[in-house]
C-alpha cells in the first residue's frame, strides 16, 4: 500500500509513553527508528502544565525527526511525531483525529499515557503498537493492557536500561508485552511493526 494521501489520517500508529528520563529515552528511540510514512507517532511524556511547550523543539533536535504538537480536531498524519500539549490529556478518536481535555488527572498526571493508548486502541485495534518507557509511575499499565486486549502490539523498555524503572515494571506487571528490550531492540522491532503487511480491519478499525 502506498503512503496516505497528505493531510489524511495515517492507517497504523505507534503510541508511546515516557515519564522520568523520558526525554533522551524518546530521543535515542526515534533517532534509531526509520521515518514511515503512513504510520503516526503520539506521545505523552510526563511534563509540568505550566510555561511553554518545549517537547517538540527538543524532541526534534535529539531525533532528527519532524516533531509537532497535536492540536484539537488535527488527523495523526503519518511520517510526524505528535506530541501531547501540556497540562491537556490527548486522545485520538475513532476518526483517528485528535480531541484535548482537562478532564481530572489519570495517575497524577495530565496529560496521562492511559488516556492516549486507550483511545488510540479503540481507534487503531491491531493497526497500533504501545510503547513504555522510563518513569516513576504506573501511568501506561492500564493503556497497555487495552491496547493488547484490542490486538495491538506492546513493547516496555528493558527495566534495567529505563532510568527510573517504576513505570515498565508496572506495565509488565499490568499488561505484559509482546517484547521487552533495551531501546535499540525496540527501534528495530518497531521498524519490523511499521513494515508489515497491514492486517484486514478488525474490532476498533474502521474500515
Amino acid at each position: 500500500m502506498g503512503p496516505s494521501a497528505p493531510g489524511t489520517p495515517a492507517p497504523r500508529a505507534i503510541v508511546v509513553g515516557a515519564s522520568a528520563g523520558g526525554l533522551p529515552a524518546l530521543g535515542r528511540l526515534f533517532a534509531a527508528l526509520a521515518p514511515h510514512p503512513d504510520v503516526g507517532i503520539a506521545v505523552v511524556n510526563h511534563v509540568g502544565a505550566d510555561g511553554p511547550d518545549m517537547l517538540p523543539a527538543i524532541l526534534a533536535r535529539l531525533s532528527g525527526r519532524t516533531v509537532v504538537l497535536a492540536q484539537e480536531r488535527a488527523p495523526l498524519l503519518g511520517g510526524l511525531v505528535h506530541v501531547a500539549p501540556s497540562g491537556y490529556h490527548l486522545e485520538v478518536g475513532r476518526d483517528r483525529r485528535f480531541s484535548l481535555s482537562v478532564d481530572p488527572r489519570v495517575c497524577y498526571s495530565r496529560p496521562a499515557i492511559d488516556v492516549l493508548f486507550a483511545s488510540a486502541a479503540e481507534a487503531y485495534g491491531d493497526a497500533l503498537a504501545g510503547v513504555v518507557l522510563t518513569g516513576a509511575s504506573s501511568d501506561g499499565a492500564d493503556g497497555l493492557k487495552r491496547i493488547r486486549e484490542l490486538g495491538g502490539r506492546a513493547f516496555v523498555q528493558e527495566p534495567s536500561e529505563a532510568e527510573v524503572e517504576t513505570m515498565p515494571l508496572a506495565a509488565l506487571a499490568r499488561a505484559g508485552a509482546d517484547l521487552c528490550a533495551p531501546l535499540a531492540a525496540l527501534a528495530v522491532a518497531l521498524d519490523a511493526f511499521c513494515r508489515a503487511p497491514r492486517a484486514r480491519p478488525g474490532r476498533g478499525m474502521p474500515e
